[in-house]
């Protein structure tokens, strides 16, 4: 999976069907955007709310390149 970087320890994916995969593994639908370092990338979730609740399955322990810069 080409994960950009992390955003509050969820994957950032160079690609829309990435996020929706990854989405579908937590129980999530669709997909929202996020710019990191001029690069446009796609997050599991309509919103980054759905995709960081820890009741959506997402795992806390995938290495993080933390960027907050959204």
């Amino acid at each position: 999976m080409p994960i950009i970087t992390t955003i509050d320890s969820v994957p950032l994916f160079d690609n829309v069907q990435e996020a929706l995969d990854y989405g579908a593994i937590l129980g999530l639908v669709g997909y929202h955007t996020h710019v990191h370092n001029g690069q446009l990338g796609y997050m599991a979730g309509t919103t980054h709310g759905q995709a960081a609740t820890p009741s959506s399955g997402f795992e806390q322990n995938i290495p993080s390149n933390e960027d907050n810069s959204y």
